[in-house]
């Protein structure tokens, strides 16, 4: 059996904080305003695999509203989710991300990304994909004022 589900996540640049995506810390003069970290990339991946499942979304598992989370590690946040993935008994096929941002350029870290997403997901890295593309400076991305991101997911049943 196979279960597809798609994320998407938009953050807003802030000063002083780090910029993390996929796991991984980027060097850039703003990092993502969020109640977490704004890892957007792994915050795409987290709701796709809960789409997959049918078990709501991110927002649903870890609320914005509860100081628990606050400054919360996203990798952290995904792999409790990815426990329940496996505990209902399915396993990576592949996920597919996108990250739409004008600046930084990602593609020097794309790899770093791939492996971290795969650790995180009990799989290779050649299950993983991430991509980067700018919006032609067009919107909010384009305007760098933030980074969207977006990721399909398919799980197979062990």
């Amino acid at each position: 059996m196979f279960r597809i589900g798609q994320g998407f996540d938009v953050h807003a640049f802030a000063e002083g904080r780090p910029l993390i995506l996929g796991g991984i810390t980027i060097p850039h003069d703003r990092g993502l305003i969020g109640h977490s970290d704004a890892d957007v990339l792994l915050h795409t991946v987290t709701d796709a695999a809960l789409g997959a499942i049918g078990e709501g979304d991110i927002g649903r598992h870890f609320p914005d509203t509860d100081p628990e989370f606050k400054d919360a590690d996203s990798a952290k946040l995904l792999e409790y989710i990815w426990k329940i993935v496996e505990d209902k008994g399915y396993v990576l096929g592949n996920v597919d991300c996108t990250i739409m941002a004008q600046r930084p350029k990602m593609a020097p870290y794309i790899e770093q990304m791939r492996a971290r997403i795969a650790e995180l997901l009990n799989a290779e890295p050649s299950q993983v994909n991430v991509k980067a593309t700018t919006t032609e400076k067009l919107g909010f991305t384009g305007r760098e004022e933030g980074i969207a991101a977006m990721a399909t997911i398919l799980l197979i049943k062990k």
